[in-house]
């Protein structure tokens, strides 16, 4: 699969089957074209990444999580030899390796805070990944998710506009911390 053909896929099919073990066969019957093995298997794989083909989608295995498969340049060449489409990683250099086998690259980042955010656009200089994946997509949620219990939930990082205060708030956190001084008397 060509670069050109992964974005060809992204905008016709704009939602990615992201899986663990148990949900394979659900990805397979998914829309999607684009399938994230989030938990790949050394004794499975082959047959994984056959079955999505066979099935007219493209198969990225996430590397980092891989179980018995090496996270070094030995096992990215094992998964193209296999015939997987491309690889999921936070680590640049596993993305400059599958990128030597010619394989298409997903570079996933964790974005925390403006530090953060600034290290990203470094690291991209450097491993020019095909596509980056920014997670959480959704912050609210987590907020969500905790400010119900006996701990009192602050929302921090990133946040810039007064906008972006109330809707934390809104998600049920008990404060906002901001390095930006101008929400500092809101």
């Amino acid at each position: 699969m060509t670069k050109a053909e992964l974005n060809d896929c992204l905008e016709r099919s704009p939602v990615i089957a992201s899986f663990h073990e148990k949900d394979f066969e659900k990805g397979l019957k998914a829309p999607s074209e684009i399938l994230f093995d989030l938990r790949a298997s050394l004794p499975k794989e082959a047959e994984r990444i056959k079955k999505a083909h066979e099935a007219g989608k493209a198969i990225f295995v996430h590397i980092d999580l891989a179980d018995g498969i090496g996270k070094d340049k030995t096992g990215i060449e094992y998964l193209a030899s296999l015939g997987v489409d491309g690889i999921i990683s936070t680590r640049g250099q596993m993305i400059r390796f599958a990128k030597e086998a010619g394989l298409l690259t997903v570079q996933r980042f964790f974005a925390l805070d403006t530090q953060g955010l600034d290290s990203i656009h470094e690291l991209l200089e450097v491993s020019a990944p095909d596509l980056i994946e920014i997670m959480p997509g959704v912050i609210s949620k987590v907020i969500e998710r905790f400010s119900g219990g006996s701990i009192p939930v602050i929302a921090g990082g990133l946040i810039e506009t007064k906008a972006e205060v109330t809707a934390a708030l809104a998600s049920g956190a008990a404060a906002v911390s901001t390095g930006m001084p101008e929400l500092w008397y809101i």
